[in-house]
C-alpha cells in the first residue's frame, strides 16, 4: 500500500490519437462486467432468468447513470456546471453520484418489473448483493482522478495529491487520507457479508436490499465526516451525509416489513 505514498496517478491510461482511454471509465466497466458476472450466478440460484438479467443490466445501467449524473451535477456541484453546462455530459471526467445512481436504478428497476411482470423484491437483493462489489472497484476510478480525499495526514498511506488540485487552504500540504480507498474496502466488507447472507438463504425476500441500504448509508455516513470536497449543504449538514441517514432509515424499515412476512426467499 506504500505505492499510494508516492504514486502520483494521471486520469488517461492510453491516447492514441482520437482515441483516449480513461482510468476511471476503465474501471466502472470492470466493475460492471464483474458484479454482472457474479449476478447472473446468484440470478441461477433464484431461478431467474438470464436473459432477464441481461436485459434488466442495460436498464439500470442507463438509470444509474443518468441519476448519478444528475444527483451530481444539480446537488453536488450545480454553482460549478451552471456556467459550465457543455461539461455535464462529460462523465468519464467522473462526477458519478452514487445516491443519484441509486435512485436512478431504482426507478429503471420499478419501470423494468412492471413492464415485464416480475417481483421487484426479488431482483433487487441480487443486485443489493453486487452492488458493493461494483462500487468498490469503482472508487479506484476516483483514486486516478485525484478525487474523493480527506484532509491532510502524515499516515503512511496518505495519497499524494498535485498542487493544482488542492483546495486552497491545504495548499501546503502534500499527502491526504484515501477516503477512496476506506469506502473501498468498506464496501468490500459489505459485500462479503452480503454474499455470505445470500448463500445462507435464510431471510425473507427483501431483506438483503434492506441490509445493503443499512451498510452503504453507515458507510457513506462515515466517511463524509473525512470527505473535504465541496457539496451541497442542508442546515449545516453535507447532502449525501443526510441522504445517507435517509439510506439507513430506509434499509431498517424494509428489513423490519419484510421480516413480517411469512415466507422465506426459497
Amino acid at each position: 500500500m506504500n505505492f499510494l505514498h508516492y504514486f502520483q496517478p494521471e486520469p488517461v491510461l492510453l491516447s492514441l490519437g482520437p482515441i483516449t482511454i480513461r482510468w476511471y471509465g476503465l474501471l466502472i466497466a470492470i466493475a460492471l462486467a464483474v458484479s454482472l458476472a457474479i449476478a447472473l450466478k446468484l440470478a441461477e440460484k433464484r431461478r431467474l432468468k438470464i436473459d432477464d438479467l441481461l436485459d434488466l443490466a442495460l436498464w439500470l445501467v442507463i438509470g444509474g447513470i443518468i441519476g448519478a449524473r444528475l444527483y451530481d451535477v444539480l446537488i453536488v456541484d450545480w454553482p460549478y456546471f451552471s456556467s459550465h453546462l457543455i461539461e455535464v455530459l462529460s462523465i468519464w471526467q467522473g462526477g458519478l453520484a452514487i445516491h443519484g445512481a441509486l435512485i436512478g436504478g431504482l426507478a429503471a428497476l420499478i419501470i423494468w418489473c412492471r413492464r415485464r411482470r416480475q417481483n421487484f423484491w426479488l431482483w433487487l437483493d441480487v443486485i443489493a448483493v453486487v452492488l458493493p462489489l461494483a462500487q468498490a472497484i469503482g472508487r479506484w476510478g476516483n483514486y486516478f482522478n485525484s478525487e474523493l480525499f480527506g484532509g491532510p495526514t502524515d499516515l503512511p498511506w496518505g495519497i499524494l495529491i498535485s498542487e493544482k488540485l488542492r483546495p486552497l487552504v491545504y495548499q501546503s500540504s502534500q499527502y491526504f487520507h484515501p477516503v477512496f480507498l476506506y469506502e473501498s474496502i468498506l464496501d468490500s466488507l459489505l459485500f462479503a457479508i452480503l454474499f455470505v447472507l445470500f448463500k445462507r438463504n435464510n431471510l425473507k425476500i427483501g431483506q438483503l436490499a434492506g441490509w445493503y441500504f443499512v451498510g452503504y448509508g453507515l458507510i457513506r455516513f462515515l466517511t463524509e465526516f473525512i470527505r473535504i470536497d465541496p457539496t451541497g449543504m442542508v442546515a449545516g449538514v453535507r447532502a449525501p451525509q443526510l441522504a445517507s441517514v435517509f439510506l439507513v432509515i430506509i434499509g431498517l424499515t424494509i428489513v423490519r416489513l419484510k421480516s413480517k412476512q411469512t415466507h422465506q426467499m426459497f
